[in-house]
């Protein structure tokens, strides 16, 4: 019986350049393509958090040499989507002619509904493009204006709204495309962000967190996995310290103790889990898994990665 599962890509998987990117991608679809060779329906999101403060860099200092149009924050999104999704496709594309497979691959621009009064708006939190020190941040504040926090320790980044994903606009195109033996690349990015004006759709400046859109884009599609390929194996306790401690299951109610705990960063693995918690709060027989992307057809077995449960079953873990 096909299974259809969701996959979503972290940051690990892609690079900050073009040139980085085409490298990654082809480790990335190998690892796609062996799923698909299983049988899986296979929908693949992905990020944009470099790419797209990329795109708006450069579209906003070519504006200010008044060489081309303002572009809107949205519509660097859509860029990030489809040239991430070209560079997915192509290395998908052609680990399915090595292996004589009969599907194929394509990418849709897709749209996430969010709410325009999500408080969210007024407080940005979504860190977005490239690191910099404390003392360039607040170069960049006073001249443009924009916010910038310290990101894990990282450095600092910009930061824009992060509103939550109500509904994903071209869910019934994906679920078509997954019947017709596509593997589709969809929300990147979290999806661009669009409310309603009476009977359309607008574009509105912010990035939703991809793996809450994966979680909300998994349950509309009913996917029976949701899968998040990140840096780490597993999800860990004590991350990086002496006392570090991997975890293999947890439950929704143990997900929540660690998260009061302050267990999990914001900028890495809070999200993560919490999209987690949320696939498997409205798809009961659903599985979520957390782990890298080298180790997904091994999580997928059961033999490694965290899986995170409602009550407690797990489904498939060995």
């Amino acid at each position: 019986m096909k299974k259809r599962i969701v996959i979503a890509l972290g940051g690990n998987a892609l690079g900050k350049t073009p040139e980085e990117q085409l490298k990654l991608v082809k480790k990335t679809a190998k690892s796609i393509v062996e799923l698909a060779m299983d049988g899986f329906e296979i929908v693949v999101t992905h990020g944009n958090g470099p790419q797209v403060g990329m795109i708006n860099l450069a579209m906003e200092n070519s504006y200010e040499d008044g060489d081309t149009p303002a572009m809107p924050f949205a519509e660097c999104g859509a860029m990030s989507q489809g040239y991430i999704g070209y560079h997915l496709q192509q290395a998908i594309q052609r680990e399915i002619l090595k292996h004589n497979l009969r599907r194929s691959c394509i990418t849709l621009i897709t749209q996430v509904l969010v709410d325009k009064n999500d408080p969210a708006f007024k407080d940005p939190t979504k860190p977005i493009g490239d690191f910099y020190t404390k003392a360039q941040a607040l170069k960049i504040t006073k001249e443009k204006g924009y916010v910038m926090k310290e990101d894990a320790g990282r450095g600092y980044r910009r930061v824009v709204a992060s509103p939550k994903p109500l509904k994903i606009i071209e869910a019934g195109v994906i679920r078509d495309l997954l019947e017709d033996r596509n593997i589709v690349v969809a929300a990147g990015g979290g999806g661009i962000p669009v409310v309603r004006k009476w009977n359309s759709l607008r574009g509105i400046d912010a990035v939703i967190d991809k793996d809450l859109t994966s979680a909300c884009l998994a349950v509309d599609l009913k996917a029976d996995i949701f899968l998040i390929l990140t840096a780490v194996d597993k999800v860990y306790l004590n991350y990086g310290k002496s006392s570090q401690k991997g975890i293999d299951m947890m439950t929704v109610k143990e997900a929540k103790q660690y998260i009061e705990d302050k267990q999990f960063s914001k900028g890495s693995m809070l999200p993560k889990v919490e999209a987690c918690m949320e696939f498997v709060k409205h798809r009961r027989t659903g599985q979520a898994i957390i782990t890298s992307l080298d180790h997904a057809l091994e999580a997928l077995m059961g033999k490694t990665g965290t899986v995170i449960t409602r009550k407690g079953d797990v489904y498939g873990k060995k």
